[in-house]
C-alpha cells in the first residue's frame, strides 16, 4: 500500500490502524538545531484527541506521544525523527458485524476490493484517527515556521446551515479554544453546538466547514502548475477523511464576480515592492504566494458512522441486512478537524519554504554547508 508518505523536503511518513497497538510518524527533513521535546507535540495532540467533549467520540485515547529518535538533549539531530502514539482504548468487537458487510459510506468494500483483504477494527488504516500523525508532525512544522515570523490559524466557520460572520485574526488567535465547537464567533458557537446536540439526539450527525488563514508568509513560494502551492494544499487538504471541498480566496464566489471585480491593481509598497490592492485572490497568484494572507476554507460531509439504522450486504452470503454501526464516534468532525487543518497547513509551506531556500535545510542557523565548530546545543556546558 502506497500513499502513506507527504512532502518533499519535509516529509512525514504514517504508520497505523485504528484499533492496532499503535499509530506512528517518522518525520525527515526537519533541520538541526530545533529545540523540542515530547511537550511541545503533546500541546496539538491534545486538541485533537478524543474524549474533549460531548460533541466528540467518547473513545478514552490519551494520545500521549513518545519520541524515539531525531533529537537528543532536547534538540534535534537532522536525522530522522520518530514518534509513537498508543492506541489505548480500542474496542473491535463492534465491529465483527461488518467484516463482510460494508457500512453505508465508508472505505470497507472498496478497500476489500483492492486488497483482497483489510484491517477491519475501526476502520483500520482508513479511519480519520490516523491523522494523529499528521498533528505530530505538523506541531513540528509550526515551530519551525514560527522561528521566520509565520503563523497558521484556523476555526469552525459553518455547521450545518448555521455559519459565522467573518472574524479577525485576532479573535482567530483568542476565541477559537474558548469553545467545544472551535468557533471564533461565541455567539454562533452556541447556536452551532444546540445544532449538534439536535443531530446526536436523534442518532444522526451533520457536517460543516473550517476556516484557515496564515500571516507572515514570504512572495514567491510555488511553482506553476502541478508544484502551485494551491494545488499542493489541495493535495494536504483533500487527504483529510471526510473532506469534500478545498477552495481559496473568494472559492466558489469567484463564480458570481466579473472580472473587472476580481482582478486587484497593483501598486508600491513602503520598500517600493509591487503588492496587489486587495487580497481576492487567497494570497496565491499564478501558483505562487504574493506575500500576501493565504486564506480559504475546507468543507466536511457529515459522518458516515451513526446509529441510525441503514442497510448494507453480505458479499460472503449474499444476503441484504440492516446495518446499526454501535460504537463512539463524532456526531460532527470540524471541531476535532481544526488542528489538522493548521498541521497539514504548516507541512506544506514548510516544505515549500525548505525548498524555496527561505530556511536552511541542514540547520536552523548558518547557511547551507556551514559547520560551525562552537555550535553544540546537545554538549553539556
Amino acid at each position: 500500500m502506497n500513499g502513506n508518505r507527504f512532502g518533499r523536503l519535509f516529509q512525514l511518513t504514517t504508520f497505523g490502524e485504528s484499533h492496532g497497538e499503535a499509530m506512528g510518524v517518522t518525520v525527515s527533513g526537519c533541520p538541526a538545531g530545533l529545540e523540542l521535546d515530547e511537550a511541545d507535540v503533546q500541546a496539538e495532540l491534545d486538541r485533537r484527541k478524543p474524549g474533549q467533549s460531548h460533541i466528540t467520540t467518547s473513545r478514552g485515547e490519551p494520545d500521549a506521544v513518545a519520541i524515539k529518535s531525531g533529537v537528543q538533549d532536547g534538540y534535534t539531530t537532522g536525522t530522522p525523527i520518530g514518534m509513537v502514539i498508543e492506541n489505548k482504548d480500542a474496542r473491535s468487537g463492534k465491529y465483527e458485524p461488518f467484516i463482510t458487510a460494508p457500512r453505508p459510506s465508508h472505505g470497507d468494500f472498496t478497500y476489500s476490493a483492492k486488497f483482497g483483504t483489510r484491517n477491519w477494527g475501526g476502520g483500520g488504516r482508513s479511519s480519520a484517527r490516523e491523522t494523529v500523525n499528521w498533528v505530530a508532525a505538523g506541531a513540528i512544522a509550526k515551530k519551525i515556521l514560527a522561528t521566520e515570523g509565520v503563523e497558521v490559524r484556523a476555526h469552525v466557520n459553518q455547521i450545518g446551515d448555521i455559519e459565522a460572520p467573518p472574524v479577525s485574526w485576532e479573535d482567530l488567535g483568542e476565541h477559537t479554544e474558548e469553545n467545544e465547537v472551535r468557533c471564533a464567533h461565541p455567539e454562533t458557537a452556541e447556536e452551532m453546538r444546540d445544532l449538534i446536540d439536535e443531530y446526536q439526539e436523534a442518532g444522526d450527525s451533520i457536517g460543516g466547514s473550517v476556516y484557515f488563514e496564515t500571516r507572515g508568509v514570504p512572495r514567491g513560494l510555488g511553482a506553476p502548475r502541478f508544484d502551485g502551492v494551491p494545488s499542493r494544499l489541495g493535495q494536504a487538504f483533500m487527504s483529510i477523511p471526510a473532506t469534500t471541498a478545498f477552495e481559496f480566496g473568494l472559492g466558489r464566489g469567484a463564480r458570481e464576480v466579473a472580472g473587472i471585480d476580481r482582478n486587484e491593481d497593483w501598486e508600491f509598497d513602503a520598500d517600493g515592492d509591487p503588492v496587489p490592492v486587495g487580497n481576492d485572490h487567497g494570497g496565491l497568484q499564478g501558483g505562487i504566494t504574493t506575500g500576501e494572507p493565504i486564506y480559504g476554507e475546507i468543507t466536511w460531509h457529515a459522518p458516515t458512522s451513526i446509529p441510525k439504522e441503514q442497510t448494507t450486504v453480505d458479499w460472503e452470503t449474499g444476503e441484504e441486512k440492516e446495518a446499526q454501526v454501535i460504537g463512539r464516534h463524532d456526531p460532527v468532525l470540524p471541531p476535532r478537524a481544526v488542528p489538522v487543518v493548521e498541521a497539514m497547513l504548516a507541512c506544506t509551506l514548510l516544505d515549500f519554504m525548505l525548498l524555496g531556500g527561505r530556511i536552511n535545510p541542514d540547520r536552523l542557523d548558518g547557511q547551507p554547508g556551514e559547520y560551525d565548530t562552537d555550535y553544540h546545543p546537545s554538549q553539556p556546558e
